[in-house]
């Protein structure tokens, strides 16, 4: 192991040391909750609410006609940032 390494590993384990001895606080952060599951009905009406076909609906989350189609037959479900911008414009971030 490098010295150099093995002088981190070893500052950290201090850090550790002082914080377990209730001589340092560590910063925490809240991470907001995951959004809600869409079914199907849900992700319809907020495309609806766009007055967008499928194809231009899809554009504007940067995903496939295809998908957005699946979503519609619940035969798949929005995940990741597709579903965070589809509870966005649907007026609730979460």
């Amino acid at each position: 192991m490098k010295a150099e390494m093995f002088t981190e590993l070893l500052g950290s384990a201090h850090e550790a040391l002082e914080h377990a001895q209730g001589k340092r606080g560590l910063r925490t952060t809240t991470l907001p909750l995951a959004p809600k599951s869409l079914n199907g009905r849900a992700v319809k009406r907020v495309r609806a609410s766009l007055r967008a076909s499928q194809a231009v609906f899809a554009r504007y989350l940067n995903v496939s006609t295809k998908l957005v189609q699946a979503w519609e037959a619940n035969r798949r479900t929005p995940e990741g940032p597709a579903l965070v911008l589809l509870h966005i414009v649907r007026g609730s971030p979460t």
